[in-house]
């Protein structure tokens, strides 16, 4: 297995990018980033220095992920989609030292044209719906829709919307998979 890299696409030297990684048409990987194997970076991907991408991940085009962002295993983000890493930019004030950690977990979806401001965490699993804005951590599974981002609901590990309460004890069965899952005092968990 090998990395693809399109004629058009910038990797700057020191970047680390796994096997079977593909780098499509106008991206520029930045000489700090750490990619992971098999992951597919779309049409004009920019990926900053201070960032790292788990393996498996899929960013589709015209995204940015800029300086401390880290995308866990798996991560999905949809087209034209938002990272920011300044909480309050300004031009004509330099504040690369109050950059914001922000981080998504394992397997989670980030919507096309969604928004993810800096400093928050973004759960396993979880799904955040095209356009929303999400302003603080959002919880393991959970559905995420609107501006701001609130929580209508829960995913499964395949996402699809699971039968369950958004508040509570509960538990439910994808219907694609046999996983069992449980909402106990609120909190959705995979059973094995």
């Amino acid at each position: 297995m090998s990395i693809t890299i399109h004629p058009t696409a910038i990797v700057d030297e020191g970047a680390e990018i796994g096997e079977g990684s593909r780098i499509w048409h106008w991206a520029h990987v930045c000489g700090g980033a750490k990619i992971g194997a098999g992951v597919s970076l779309g049409q004009n991907v920019f990926v900053g220095n201070k960032v790292t991408i788990g393996d498996k991940c899929k960013i589709q085009n015209n995204v940015s992920v800029y300086d401390n962002v880290t995308l866990e295993e798996g991560v999905f983000c949809g087209p034209s989609m938002v990272f920011t890493n300044v909480f309050n930019p300004r031009a004509l004030i330099e504040r690369k030292s109050e950059y914001r950690e922000t981080r998504v977990r394992l397997g989670a979806s980030l919507g096309a044209n969604c928004t993810i401001v800096c400093g928050v965490t973004v759960g396993e699993f979880a799904f955040v719906g095209a356009g929303a804005v999400v302003n603080r951590d959002v919880p393991d599974y959970a559905l995420m829709v609107g501006v701001p981002a609130r929580q209508i609901g829960w995913m499964s590990q395949f996402g699809e919307r699971l039968d369950l309460p958004l508040t509570g004890n509960s538990q439910t069965v994808c219907e694609h998979t046999g996983q069992r899952y449980e909402l106990r005092d609120g909190r959705c968990v995979a059973v094995n």
